[in-house]
């Protein structure tokens, strides 16, 4: 779909301007090879590995596939062994996120690989290319997960593009679909970044608990919030409201350990392992217990999630739908 291609692809070296998000736990091997085999950009979420499980996450997704894809890594945790990890493998995209990219920019450009730094405001993303990252992903208050930012798509893309350009801009947050795509590309980015519609690809390590949740709700049924804040303390998410967050909102939202139920064993997990309330975990094949009462981050565009689909199948779906998208933009009125 040439006329979807932008000068971002090239650069990346994919087909599409596709990303899928690095979505926690639930970017396993096969979901990132599978995004990446279908032209888009695949990304690990590394972060919360060792380094040895992350050289085995990296070195299964390159059995699984010979395309492109990235490692992302959270710079509010200590993520130097993780990089050192990433540069020997060899890997060519390093995304990160949620702090300051300016003490590790100098480590992946020495190893030749192209630096992506997620921004949540203007100052941000100028402050990320005066420390000279390649691409910067721009994400909004609209998206699952963990939030940097504050401002929406349509306020905070084409603003972004403005303060960094040429510095090539991916939009992140309230896209679902091959519209939003055609969208934030008709607002001057040069690529898209989804995360909520990815969790309900067949290849995600995502419960099935979880898809249904996320199938079944709406954009109204996602709150900005600091309740699962457990490993991550004080980093805003965007979540489904459940039994957990209600009850923390009806008990006035009081600050660990403070908070209805806390303490709570929630799940277990596939290793016998407890997982309590308040976590900052999501609900992964092999768990019992009370899955729905965990974090089910997602995304005001869930409301555009309505089944389970294999990643290729949902790239080419999203590429034919922004590709007719395109097309109608540009036909002459009749």
């Amino acid at each position: 779909m040439r006329r979807l291609r932008t000068a971002l692809c090239d650069r990346l070296g994919i087909d599409l301007p596709i990303v899928q998000a690095p979505v926690g736990s639930a970017a396993v091997p096969e979901l990132v090879a599978a995004v990446s085999e279908a032209g888009g950009l695949g990304m690990l979420a590394l972060t919360w590995q060792t380094p040895d499980q992350a050289r085995r996450s990296i070195r299964r997704t390159r059995e699984l596939t010979t395309r492109p894809f990235g490692a992302n890594l959270v710079l509010d945790f200590p993520v130097d062994d993780l990089l050192t990890v990433c540069l020997e493998e060899k890997l060519r995209i390093i995304s990160t996120f949620w702090g300051d990219p300016s003490p590790v920019h100098g480590r992946i450009h020495r190893a030749g690989a192209l630096h992506l730094h997620t921004v949540g405001d203007i100052a941000e993303a100028v402050h990320a290319v005066a420390a000279g990252v390649d691409v910067v992903v721009a994400q909004d208050w609209e998206a699952g997960g963990h939030v940097r930012g504050g401002t929406t798509t349509m306020s905070l893309v084409p603003a972004v593009v403005d303060a960094v350009g040429p510095v090539p801009v991916v939009a992140a947050g309230g896209i679902a679909d091959g519209r939003g795509v055609a969208a934030v590309l008709a607002l001057g980015a040069q690529g898209a970044m989804l995360g909520t519609r990815f969790l309900a690809a067949a290849e995600a390590a995502t419960h099935e608990v979880y898809r249904q949740h996320l199938i079944a709700a709406t954009g109204a049924d996602t709150v900005h919030t600091l309740c699962f804040d457990g490993g991550w303390p004080n980093a805003a998410h965007r979540a489904l409201r459940n039994t957990t967050l209600q009850r923390w909102q009806a008990a006035g939202s009081p600050p660990a350990p403070l908070r209805p139920g806390e303490g709570d064993v929630v799940a277990i997990d596939a290793s016998g392992e407890n997982r309590p309330r308040y976590e900052d975990l999501m609900p992964l094949p092999g768990m019992t217990g009370d899955l729905a009462a965990m974090a089910l981050y997602a995304g005001q565009s869930v409301s555009l999630v309505h089944d389970v689909r294999p990643a290729a199948r949902l790239l080419h779906d999203i590429a034919g739908q922004a590709a007719a998208t395109v097309d109608l933009l540009q036909s002459p009125a009749t």
